[in-house]
């Protein structure tokens, strides 16, 4: 095989290694979010992860710090 041939090669088998590993950490971290999701609906925030980036976005604009409210 011409040494332009195998390199090709190698680069595909490459990035196909590439590809399926970034395919398997996705799959990890649609998981995971879909279980933080379901979480906070579970403690009430009714969107989930929508409802959670409302709130967090509202004590933003508040201008509070945040751990004022813990005192």
């Amino acid at each position: 095989m011409p040494p332009q041939l195998k390199g090709k090669k190698m680069q595909k088998e490459q990035m196909l290694k590439r590809i399926s590993e970034l395919e398997s950490l996705n799959d990890q971290l649609l998981t995971e979010l879909r279980y933080l999701d379901a979480l906070l609906i579970e403690v009430g925030f009714e969107e989930g992860i929508k409802t959670l980036k409302v709130a967090a976005h509202e004590l933003l604009q508040e201008g509070k710090p945040l751990d004022e409210d813990l005192d």
